[in-house]
């Protein structure tokens, strides 16, 4: 019913930024939360930041000052700026989305993205 795509991971050397997008795809008829997460392997999936539908955010005490979370709703789209990349921020990154389903009778559900790899090299 609903789609996310993240693009935007890669290799980067430590100090370096990156830019994760999120598009959501679908029968959307509303978004509530959306968030990045991200994963190692061996360990759980961590939260990295979260925004809401009226653009609150919370982070991560490791990504704060260094991340910044931001969406556009026309596009139903999340970003993911991260700057000052550390070797520790190697991690596969998920987003995801609160979605409101546009079914004849309407239903949220959190969707995952399939993932993206971020790399940074020390």
């Amino acid at each position: 019913q609903v789609q996310l795509v993240e693009s935007g991971g890669g290799l980067v050397q430590a100090g370096g930024s990156l830019r994760l997008s999120c598009a959501a795809s679908g029968r959307i008829s509303n978004i509530n939360a959306m968030g990045w997460y991200r994963q190692t392997p061996g360990k759980q999936r961590e939260l990295v930041a979260t925004i809401s539908s009226d653009s609150s955010t919370n982070y991560a005490d490791s990504v704060k000052g260094r991340f910044t979370i931001s969406r556009d709703n026309a596009k139903n789209t999340v970003y993911l700026q991260m700057n000052s990349l550390k070797p520790e921020d190697t991690a596969v990154y998920y987003c995801n989305a609160d979605v409101v389903v546009a079914t004849i009778v309407p239903y949220e559900y959190a969707y995952w993205g399939q993932g993206t790899q971020v790399t940074v090299s020390s």
